[in-house]
């Protein structure tokens, strides 16, 4: 079975993990594979600028990690996520006790690994213009519209807009684009903060509990081995309102904005005036609920098949990972 995966994500690393057996070929656009499972390095030291963590709360996808991603360069993140509201007032504990993990080379080594274990041939700097139903089964073709080749079935993991725009207005294929240009996104703003001196408070990470604060986390990504620059980095997510808002702001007064922001919140005003800043904008950050799954499973009559958080309506990496071994399943007609 030849089977094409289009985005190199958490949702699509899992989807070619999980058709391992096939002949898989991943086609993602960008040069690097994770998607919002990303990570920089800065001085010798990994940061996650997009997800901070995977939660081990479907066992499914923790039999897949158990069984898949060894040991090394593992972290388990053991510190408490506490909460704060719209007044910034902080509390202790979001109810949460799963654990929390990512790795000293940064969080994307765990799409790395999922892919080399999978077998797949990966094709990086590759953007999908095109996907038709055809008598042979799924054609694509790339952005030019040059051919990449006709497949058994094809995997598509890139964000619902995206994924609209690489298929035609008719046919179940059709119904499929209008149900994925059905599907919303909140963006987010992503500034990791770099400071000289140790701060080490009693939570690894805030969340805003109830979205009325123009922020929305804060973590302390130096509080993960083998993470940070300096002595402390803090890893800051804005409001989709805060976050358009700056759109076209420099670079360097949305991170004094975040770092401002960051240190009326905390309460130190030490966090202010951090030593260096960087800025990622994410504009298809989370999901506002999930495509229409009678059109997604219309579309597999013609061989496409759909896996991301826009399948499982939530923007977490471990629905991501359980959509792509769903969607494994599917296109081989069993459990993987």
């Amino acid at each position: 079975m030849r089977i094409a995966i289009v985005g190199a994500g958490a949702a699509g690393a899992a989807a070619a993990y999980g058709c391992r057996d096939a002949e898989v070929v991943v086609f993602e656009a960008a040069d690097r594979v994770g998607g919002r499972v990303a990570s920089r390095e800065r001085d010798g030291a990994a940061h996650d600028h997009g997800a901070g963590y995977l939660k081990r709360k479907d066992p499914r996808v923790e039999r897949l990690l158990d069984d898949v991603l060894d040991e090394d360069g593992r972290v388990e993140i053991t510190d408490p996520v506490w909460t704060f509201d719209a007044a910034g007032t902080i509390a202790s504990g979001d109810g949460s006790r799963a654990p929390k993990l990512s790795f000293e080379s940064g969080i994307d080594a765990l799409v790395e690994r999922l892919l080399d274990r999978s077998g797949a041939t990966v094709e990086t700097g590759t953007p999908v213009g095109s996907v038709a139903a055809t008598d042979d089964g799924p054609a694509v073709r790339d952005g030019s519209g040059d051919d990449l080749g006709t497949f058994d079935a094809v995997v598509l993991t890139p964000p619902a807009p995206l994924t609209a725009e690489l298929l035609p207005d008719d046919g179940p294929l059709g119904d499929l684009a209008e149900a994925c240009r059905g599907v919303s996104y909140r963006p987010l703003v992503a500034v990791m903060l770099g400071y000289e001196f140790d701060f080490d408070p009693p939570w690894f990470a805030l969340v805003n509990a109830d979205r009325g604060h123009d922020c929305t986390w804060v973590a302390r990504e130096s509080a993960k081995p083998g993470h940070g620059a300096g002595d402390t980095v803090l890893a800051a997510q804005f409001s989709p309102e805060w976050t358009r808002e700056r759109d076209d702001d420099p670079d360097d007064e949305v991170t004094a904005a975040a770092a401002e922001a960051v240190a009326a919140l905390v309460g130190d005003d030490r966090l202010a005036d951090p030593s260096w800043g960087e800025r990622r904008t994410w504009e298809h950050a989370l999901p506002n609920g999930a495509a229409d799954a009678d059109a997604v499973e219309a579309a597999e009559e013609a061989g496409v098949y759909c896996a991301g958080d826009w399948v499982a309506g939530e923007g977490r990496v471990h629905r991501a990972l359980r959509s792509g071994l769903d969607a494994a399943d599917r296109v081989q007609g069993g459990s993987t």
